[in-house]
């Protein structure tokens, strides 16, 4: 009998080496996707508390230059954050009153238009081509009456929803808020707590991670707003020719829209065009599509590029995919958040595995370590430093003030 050692035949040998490292790699992967997925799943569960904390980073990240430079001025930062906070709601609730006012005075022409042109459309239908009675033509009216009361129920039930959803939108502006006021007047206390909950070998390469992670948001936030305003003016400028009386409700659409990478801008610029089409007719239209093509590729091709440098470097490609990822997973809240979620892991990812995309900030800001608090820092025990009548035998294994880490972080916010 032939020993199957000997014969060199076993389990193990008959699986090629590539298939082995094929199944290393599966179920390391599947391992990576489920834990994925179970994050996201997690996310998704508490959008209303995780979506107002990420909206108070980004305005953190365009808010804090401002206070740093009213600090500057001689500010106190407690005065500093409010100022910035309550300017920033000035500054919305303005944009949000003038758009109300034109939507007031121009929604009226441009309603009578829509309806002399759906008016127009009926008449060519029954004296054009098609030849559709007027007969035919009151039986889908009734039928579109009859199939708008029978989805009453479905309506209500939306409503309903709509009050539910306003509830929680009411709940997140609140934590938006409140998570803002702290990290504009905190943020760097909440990292450095944040930060020594790991383990201490992977604080500082965390840290400094962290600090290219900011960098990179934070100039993703600048030139994004700087593109939705050129987009902006450019859309809105172009209505104005057609519908002045609705060319800054227009603007402020596209402006918001923008800050959803591509899909912002086809849904908005369709809106532009589908205006002027009610108000002007097709030729208007096509005009104002030429227009709409001509801001957003001028965008895409030159200030994108030009703006976003290096310290946003994502393909194309990878953006156009991140936002489908996005939008599937999570919808628009998706589509808005992958963008600069994929920018700040890429900077992250980059520096863990040695390459530093911002060298000029070098390493020498460190988060400062907290130490366990030892019997001496306990009132009442035998211990305690600060007791009445300790001698300095009884403060033997505590760092003194001097000691590094030890000293309180006089840094910037």
């Amino acid at each position: 009998m032939v020993n199957a050692e000997k014969s060199g035949v076993s389990g193990r040998g008959m699986v090629t080496p590539s298939v082995r490292g094929a199944a290393a790699w599966s179920w390391r992967l599947l391992l990576i996707a489920a834990g994925v997925a179970a994050l996201v799943w997690v996310l998704g569960q508490l959008k209303t508390i995780v979506v107002p904390v990420a909206v108070a980073l980004l305005i953190t990240v365009l808010l804090r230059p401002v206070r740093l430079t009213m600090e500057r001025w001689g500010v106190p930062r407690g005065l500093a954050t409010a100022l910035s906070i309550l300017g920033l709601i000035a500054f919305v609730t303005g944009l949000v009153v003038i758009a109300g006012q034109s939507i007031v005075s121009g929604f009226q022409d441009l309603w009578d238009q829509a309806v002399a042109g759906f008016n127009e459309f009926l008449t060519w239908l029954s004296d054009g081509p098609l030849g559709v009675d007027t007969a035919t033509l009151s039986d889908l009216g009734q039928q579109a009456q009859d199939f708008v009361a029978d989805q009453s129920s479905s309506l209500i039930t939306g409503a309903l929803g709509a009050a539910t959803t306003v509830g929680h939108v009411l709940v997140g502006i609140i934590i938006a808020i409140f998570c803002l006021i702290f990290f504009l007047q905190d943020g760097r206390t909440i990292w450095t707590w944040i930060v020594n909950l790991l383990p201490v070998t992977a604080r500082e390469p965390v840290h400094q991670a962290g600090r290219r992670g900011m960098v990179t948001l934070s100039s993703y936030v600048r030139t994004q707003i700087l593109v939705a305003l050129v987009d902006a003016i450019g859309i809105g400028v172009g209505s104005a020719f057609f519908v002045p009386t609705l060319a800054i409700p227009i603007g402020i659409l596209v402006f918001v829209g923008s800050f959803v990478p591509i899909l912002g801008a086809i849904v908005t610029g369709a809106i532009a065009c589908a205006v002027v089409l009610v108000a002007e007719g097709w030729i208007a239209a096509l005009i104002m599509l030429g227009i709409v093509l001509l801001v957003q590729q001028a965008e895409s091709h030159i200030l994108q590029p030009f703006l976003m440098g290096h310290a946003v470097s994502l393909h194309p490609v990878a953006v156009v995919l991140v936002v489908a990822a996005g939008s599937l997973s999570a919808g628009l809240i998706g589509a808005l958040f992958a963008v600069p979620l994929a920018a700040v892991l890429n900077t992250v990812m980059q520096y863990l595995h040695g390459h530093d995309k911002f060298p000029e900030l070098g390493t020498d800001d460190h988060v400062p370590l907290l130490r366990r608090p030892s019997f001496s820092d306990l009132p009442g025990t035998l211990l305690w430093s600060n007791r009445s009548g300790a001698t300095p035998d009884d403060d033997e294994g505590t760092p003194s003030p001097g000691t590094p880490g030890t000293e309180p972080d006089e840094r910037r916010g």
